[in-house]
């Protein structure tokens, strides 16, 4: 990880090996922590984050599930996160992970009485899944775990406790020898990769699976709002490992992984073995959306 000059805590700009917290701090042993993921790129016109307004939502909207308390606005954490960038300087693109947790003070399950903590980390970061995996695509495991059913778990919630479920099917995937997983929902349908919502192609229509065990992905929206405009048909529907298997192209999105193809599953070859040209058009079109290059959507980003 490279480290950068500063982490914003609680209202302070605190050095990087010096933002620190406590052992007995609630969320490290109990999981009820909330966090987002946000990316900043470095545009023609400067660094800028991308939809900043709609993931500082999301880590509101996750805290309200959870039961936690905000102790920062919307607006208060908007500015932090522009306050952070432009101390720490940075010169390439930017992953931000501002992240809301219960802190020291008591323990035990019931944590209401925990106090409410904010920090926001930032540092430069690029492809998640690698730069050939962009151009060349990944392979891709179905799990062995389960997603998370939304009878045990509230998926909306970008909370660290259910990212267990990730970590185990992610972990099971490299070991075996591919770059990512797929996991299943407790029917047996496709839900989504352990940090990604999932697509494939078939016959020219692009199919995704239906948010129901995840969150309402940020990436996954502008993917599809790309599509609609290029006139693209759209289906969202539940998939089934062999539909996966028999498609013409797959790839991943999230604001980690951006839009990834995928060229394998399960060693099941997909389409051509590399990226396909949908998912290259995509590719494309987003990438330009978030490098400030479609003047149509440079509202979406709130330039450093």
């Amino acid at each position: 990880m490279e480290k950068a000059k500063y982490i914003w805590m609680d209202g302070a700009l605190v050095e990087w090996d010096k933002a620190q917290t406590h052992i007995l701090t609630h969320t490290l042993h109990y999981g009820n922590g909330v966090f987002e993921g946000t990316r900043a790129y470095m545009t023609e016109d400067g660094l800028a984050i991308f939809k900043l307004r709609e993931h500082t939502q999301r880590l509101l909207n996750s805290a309200k599930i959870t039961r936690i308390k905000p102790n920062f606005s919307l607006q208060e954490l908007e500015n932090a996160q522009v306050e952070l960038l432009r101390a720490n300087d940075f010169k390439s693109n930017v992953y931000l992970r501002p992240l809301v947790y219960l802190g020291y003070g008591i323990m035990g399950l019931y944590h209401i009485k925990a106090p409410v903590q904010t920090a926001i980390a930032a540092w430069e970061w690029g492809s998640y899944l690698g730069e050939e995996g962009l151009e060349k695509g990944i392979r891709v495991k179905i799990s062995s775990f389960t997603r998370n059913p939304v009878s045990s778990t509230m998926g909306k919630a970008k909370a660290a406790a259910n990212y267990l479920n990730s970590q185990m099917a992610k972990y099971e995937a490299v070991e075996a020898g591919y770059e990512e997983a797929l996991l299943l929902d407790d029917e047996g349908f496709i839900a989504e990769g352990s940090g990604e919502c999932f697509f494939i192609v078939r016959n020219g229509v692009l199919i995704s699976p239906p948010n129901d065990t995840s969150l309402e992905s940020i990436t996954q929206g502008m993917v599809l709002e790309l599509a609609r405009e290029a006139g693209i048909p759209i289906e969202r529907r539940r998939v089934t490992r062999d539909e996966v298997y028999i498609a013409d192209e797959a790839f991943f999105t999230g604001t980690a992984a951006e839009v990834t193809p995928i060229r394998d599953v399960d060693n099941y070859v997909i389409g051509d073995g590399k990226r396909g040209p949908l998912t290259e058009q995509l590719q494309k079109a987003y990438f330009d959306v978030v490098y400030g290059r479609n003047p149509k959507y440079k509202h979406l980003l709130t330039y450093i």
